[in-house]
């Protein structure tokens, strides 16, 4: 509730969060040096807020992007803002709530990433597989790996086929190490399996 009253300071779209704050704006290309001088206005009125209200504006952990198409990146300014002493630079990628929005909007990054993590947990996970019975490990991995593909899963709607084969990888390769499963057997029958269903904690990966 102490940061409420910036929405009466945020002259563009605001997101406020317990302790952190998304400005948001859009411009045809020919009005970009116009809105840049929009969000520097708006991140100095932001501190002088702050420093009014004892709070400390964090330079150094902002990052500001510039969203739009590859062709169009080129076009966009290099220069970025000025928040106190901090020059902040246009970023390539910028992390929302656990999910990394790249700059085109391919999600490609996130995808990266989402599928870089799953593969280090399991990796973990193989360590425990015969420590444990069948139906706990069962519930580690979707809970510590399947669980992943589940967030913000709506945002992948759509993706190339390349980016969603490389999450539909995780799936199997999670199904391969409950079921003993050798990489060259059939993994469909696993994944749709009578006991709890991995197939159904990622909705948006079809299964092979």
């Amino acid at each position: 509730m102490y940061t409420a009253d910036l929405v009466s300071v945020i002259g563009l779209s605001p997101h406020l969060y317990a302790d952190d704050t998304q400005i948001y704006g859009s411009c045809p290309p020919s009005d970009v040096g116009y809105l840049v001088q929009d969000i520097s206005g708006c991140v100095d009125a932001i501190g002088d807020w702050m420093s009014s209200n004892r709070l400390q504006l964090n330079g150094d952990k902002t990052e500001f992007v510039w969203l739009t198409t590859a062709r169009r990146q080129q076009r966009l300014p290099t220069l970025g803002l000025t928040i106190g002493s901090t020059s902040i630079t246009p970023c390539k990628t910028a992390r929302d709530l656990g999910v990394h929005i790249d700059a085109e909007l391919t999600m490609r990054t996130h995808v990266q990433r989402t599928v870089s993590c799953c593969f280090a947990t399991l990796r973990q996970l193989r360590t425990i597989r015969r420590s444990v019975p069948l139906p706990v490990f069962q519930l580690l991995v979707v809970a510590l790996v399947l669980s992943r593909l589940d967030y913000c899963n709506s945002l992948l709607i759509n993706l190339p086929a390349s980016l969603i084969q490389r999450l539909q990888s995780v799936q199997n390769a999670a199904a391969r190490l409950i079921f003993h499963m050798r990489r060259s057997e059939h993994i469909t029958d696993a994944l749709i399996s009578d006991q709890p269903s991995l197939a159904s904690r990622s909705a948006c990966v079809p299964t092979d």
